[in-house]
């Protein structure tokens, strides 16, 4: 009897909702119109007739009931509480983990007294992580999907979206949840095809259900990716030749080839003064990457630049694609654009492809990390700051050839001789990364004088190489009387170094 009045006072200080999942938890749903007082009889009623002698509430609901005490969260879609969401998963897994020596071993009478003695609130809360914990692995969904594609972003947490308009969130994006990333290997920038189901009454994005291909391939084979990072890189040895069939008298592209040789894998900057004609080399580079080399995937990233110069690069790339933000678009969402561009090459570089990524320009990229970070851009001392550094040295040093695989080409204009101390220490930090420096002279180009090349501060390191020994004498007899039309101010027009160009190379 004593026990009987325990658990009515137990039960009359809960409300009524929760006194009715308890009595159809017993097996037993009380009328809807029945009062408080008459359910708690049911309940009483029905845990004396299930179970003769009540035990104590079971260790395990005593210790599960410690355990959930937190916030509830969707697991199945958590953008808007992302540490959150990871957190309650793990302890729904722990909830739902029975002791195999529990008291009461299943029966339903003692998990009813053990559900007495949780308190409501924090029941609610663990049913409410559960049902979402088992959202993504136990209860398939039975309902419409939708073909969804895109390039994954991922979380710290193990999970990630996929962006299914460019590189920024948005409303159509995709959840994919922690077991289906590890499950396939997958990695930020990896094109993922597949289906997703409608985000729920407390979600914000649908979620992925079924993952189709991966780059293009059965998910199966991207578990057996070799990571970039864990890759062997080389020296560049193979060449992309700027010279072709449809201009071969162009004098820019004749000049690059033998002053400043390409390889696949070659980390290149393109150092120009303002108004030095760093577009057009861009667009020769762009054109004869298209024109000769059709093997090699082609990505042109635009930061902060002019919206109708985007235009302009878009209209002329043929076969690649062409990636912009303009200046007024927020710092950090340039970044985050640049960053699943170099993220996406990765990946390609993975499958065993060639990538050139093409960027203009590597100074304003580093300006935007610049206002961005936490301390200004600048430490104490004036220089630019180390995370700033590190950032770029990130983006241009993935650049490299892999041995027995793909490579990543990244070529990146970095602006010098700007009186700007900003951007002098940016090239003085980036100028020792790169292993091709093509520097533009300013000088020239106001003479209308092209290809406006600076003799002396162009080069490749380790051309012999990319070049056989007749083009290496060639390309340092080249040098040679070039800087000497240089040093005797009697730098020549284009259709000059045309013949030179010719009377060097035999034809």
């Amino acid at each position: 009897m004593e026990t009987a009045e325990m658990r009515r006072s137990t039960l009359q200080r809960k409300d009524r909702e929760e006194l009715t999942e308890i009595a159809s938890t017993l097996g037993k749903k009380p009328p809807t119109r029945a009062r408080k007082g008459e359910i708690i009889d049911l309940i009483l009623e029905l845990v004396s007739g299930t179970d003769t002698n009540p035990a104590e509430p079971s260790a395990t609901a005593t210790e599960s009931a410690a355990q959930t005490d937190g916030t509830a969260a969707s697991v199945a879609n958590p953008d808007c509480d992302d540490k959150t969401a990871e957190t309650d998963g793990e302890e729904a897994d722990q909830v739902t983990k029975p002791e195999p020596e529990a008291a009461n071993n299943g029966d339903p009478a003692s998990q009813a007294a053990a559900q007495e003695a949780e308190p409501g609130n924090r029941r609610r809360r663990r049913r409410g992580r559960e049902r979402e914990n088992n959202k993504d692995t136990s209860d398939p969904w039975n309902g419409d999907v939708v073909p969804v594609a895109g390039y994954l972003e991922l979380r710290p947490e193990g999970y990630g979206f996929l962006r299914v308009d460019g590189a920024l969130p948005s409303k159509d994006d995709a959840y994919v949840p922690v077991k289906m990333v590890r499950q396939y290997n997958l990695d930020k920038g990896v094109h993922l095809s597949g289906t997703s189901r409608p985000a729920g009454r407390n979600e914000k994005n649908p979620a992925m259900v079924e993952l189709l291909a991966v780059n293009g391939g059965p998910p199966e084979a991207a578990t057996e990716r070799v990571s970039f990072d864990e890759q062997v890189p080389v020296f560049p040895d193979e060449r992309l030749v700027f010279a072709g069939s449809q201009e071969p008298e162009d004098p820019t592209a004749r000049i690059v080839d033998m002053l400043t040789p390409l390889g696949r894998g070659q980390r290149a900057l393109v150092a120009s003064a303002p108004r030095a004609g760093k577009t057009t080399v861009l667009k020769h580079l762009v054109r004869s990457i298209e024109v000769n080399h059709t093997d090699v995937e082609l990505l042109v990233l635009l930061v902060d630049e002019r919206p109708e110069d985007i235009t302009d690069m878009t209209r002329w790339v043929q076969r690649g694609e062409v990636i912009g933000s303009p200046f007024d678009q927020p710092t950090d969402e340039q970044i985050t654009i640049a960053e699943m561009t170099i993220e996406r090459a990765k990946r390609m570089v993975e499958d065993g492809k060639d990538v050139c990524l093409v960027v203009d320009g590597i100074t304003r990229l580093a300006r935007d990390y610049i206002l961005e970070s936490s301390h200004g851009g600048r430490s104490a001392s004036g220089s630019i700051d180390r995370s700033v550094v590190h950032a770029c040295k990130r983006f241009l040093g993935a650049a490299r050839n892999i041995e027995g695989g793909g490579s990543l080409t990244v070529v990146a204009t970095i602006v010098v001789d700007s009186d700007s101390s900003v951007d002098e220490a940016i090239y003085e930090e980036l100028a020792n990364t790169a292993n091709l420096e093509l520097r533009l002279s300013r000088a020239l180009a106001v003479r209308r004088i092209f290809p406006a090349v600076d003799i002396g501060g162009s080069g490749t390191h380790n051309e012999e190489i990319l070049l056989s020994p007749a083009e290496l004498e060639q390309s340092r007899e080249l040098r040679r009387r070039l800087m000497a039309l240089a040093s005797a101010d009697d730098a020549a027009p284009g259709d000059d170094v045309l013949a030179l160009l010719s009377d060097i190379s035999g034809g």
